[in-house]
């Protein structure tokens, strides 16, 4: 999904801004950082949670190209779907790489709230969750935002 200018205000009031720009193309530092500098994610606020659909072919079908002459209701829905698939793709990706988790609706739903998140929070949780299922023996692939290794 591109990055539409209309759409940048909402993501800057979610606090995921840093992240969108990131979502462009992803860099890699030398030195070990930890996810608020990385990611540009607080690590204070509210705990994240929530449960799993499959949704993403959808999603960039259906939100592909955001007209110009789109009404503000219009560019609310973009701006949500352009969250849910940068949290479900580059913070909270599975080894799947075609699902979307719906448990981030709620907070989508509430956009001017979603910058009052701990977001980095959670990011730190689902990589260690990755990071643990991977012990298991039967496990091959590691998932999770594996730029903060």
């Amino acid at each position: 999904m591109p990055l539409h200018d209309r759409i940048v205000p909402y993501i800057e009031r979610a606090s995921l801004y840093h992240l969108a720009r990131l979502n462009v193309r992803w860099f890699w530092l030398d030195e070990p950082l930890d996810v608020a500098y990385q990611l540009g994610l607080s690590v204070d606020g509210l705990p994240v949670y929530g449960c799993l659909t499959d949704l993403r072919s959808w999603f960039h079908e259906r939100f592909r190209v955001l007209l110009n002459d789109a009404t503000e209701d219009t560019v609310h829905i973009y701006a949500r779907a352009y969250i849910m698939m940068l949290l479900s793709t580059q913070l909270f990706g599975d080894k799947s790489e075609n699902q979307v988790y719906i448990w981030w609706l709620p907070f989508v739903a509430r956009l001017d709230d979603m910058g009052g998140y701990s977001w980095g929070s959670a990011a730190l949780a689902w990589l260690y969750r990755c990071m643990c299922r991977v012990a298991n023996r039967n496990v091959t692939n590691l998932a999770g935002p594996l730029q903060l290794l």
